[in-house]
């Protein structure tokens, strides 16, 4: 992530009303909400989670009297392999930490990786679990409210197998090879109907 205080256009001098000010004249330009079916949705997503996340850090630095330059996270290696695509590697190490020792960030970043992997349900409930475990979190408390929302409007894919909203590619494959399997055993083969 770029410098923090850059991010919200803030000098590293600036008071923690400074930055609260900074913060929420960025998220309320940036809101996803604000872009609705506008090409330019993703790039204020994006934007967005860049905001988040630097005002998240300069809140924790001030909070442990720390720096910019330091790592803020006990999670941030697990942050860049979720941020460049490895969801794989970063479960295998979210799964690695004792349950005893997840706190919300952990409840976090599960969901983060639930969600992309298209699980939504898990990833829910994950979102869920980290904003009440720390409520004043806005990047958990806007992944919940951003999946929350999908789930209300029904723009919400949940896993293979549900009904909700037709079919996925996963409920298609099941079809046909189903289909197969019952010309096969009447003596057919399956024909395409396309």
């Amino acid at each position: 992530m770029n410098n923090p205080y850059e991010v919200l256009g803030i000098q590293p001098t600036a008071t923690d009303e400074e930055v609260k000010a900074a913060y929420r004249e960025l998220a309320k330009k940036y809101h996803p909400d604000n872009y609705g079916n506008n090409p330019l949705s993703e790039l204020a997503e994006e934007k967005m989670q860049e905001i988040n996340e630097a005002y998240d850090t300069i809140i924790r630095m001030r909070r442990q009297g720390g720096s910019a330059g330091g790592s803020s996270s006990r999670y941030s290696d697990i942050r860049n392999l979720i941020r460049t695509g490895r969801t794989i590697d970063a479960e295998s190490l979210l799964d690695g930490i004792p349950a005893p020792s997840r706190d919300a960030e952990w409840y976090f970043l599960k969901g983060s990786v639930l969600y992309k992997k298209g699980w939504l349900d898990d990833a829910y409930s994950h979102f869920s679990t980290a904003t009440r475990m720390d409520p004043t979190n806005v990047e958990y408390r806007q992944a919940f409210n951003q999946l929350d929302m999908q789930r209300r409007t029904g723009g919400y894919r949940t896993a293979p197998g549900s009904n909700m909203n037709g079919c996925s590619t996963c409920d298609m494959c099941q079809g046909l090879i189903c289909a197969d399997c019952c010309c096969e055993c009447m003596g057919g083969d399956l024909v395409p109907c396309c």
